[in-house]
């Protein structure tokens, strides 16, 4: 459950993550083009515990709401305003980790059929997302 730089060490196993900004939110600090939020689309070749969150944290990225890999709870943003203001308490407040399997699949380990689960957005990712879209871009 950490990103491991020498695998020939001996230490860890092996975890691939493709990732891709569908969506940024509001901006880190004035002047800067480094967004305040991202919605991100995962996509695994390895399922590790807890991989999506070590991987994202890794990379400067950790998911709101994560108390074990986010380095604290809500986001940094530039800005004033209502708007700021509601954009940053959402993130602030979420209960849980702003993480969300849209769609699993893999093939099945007895039958081999090849198996596929969807899921909507819940509720209160939405209203948080909804909320990320008002934070100021820095202007």
């Amino acid at each position: 459950m950490a990103v491991v730089r020498n695998p020939e060490s001996g230490v860890g196993r092996n975890a691939v993550t493709h990732y891709r900004a569908i969506e940024t939110f509001g901006v880190r600090d004035k002047g800067t083009a480094l967004p305040a939020a991202a919605l991100m689309e995962c996509q695994l070749e390895t399922g590790r515990t807890h991989q999506i969150r070590v991987h994202m944290a890794h990379i400067g990225a950790p998911l709101i709401g994560d108390p074990v890999y986010g380095r604290h709870k809500g986001i940094s943003s530039y800005g004033h305003g209502e708007a700021h203001i509601a954009g940053t308490k959402a993130a602030r407040k979420f209960p849980r980790q702003a993480l969300h399997a849209a769609m699993l699949g893999f093939v099945h380990p007895i039958t081999k059929e090849a198996l596929r689960f969807e899921a909507p957005l819940p509720n209160d990712m939405a209203e948080l997302i909804a909320a990320l879209r008002q934070l100021p871009m820095g202007d």
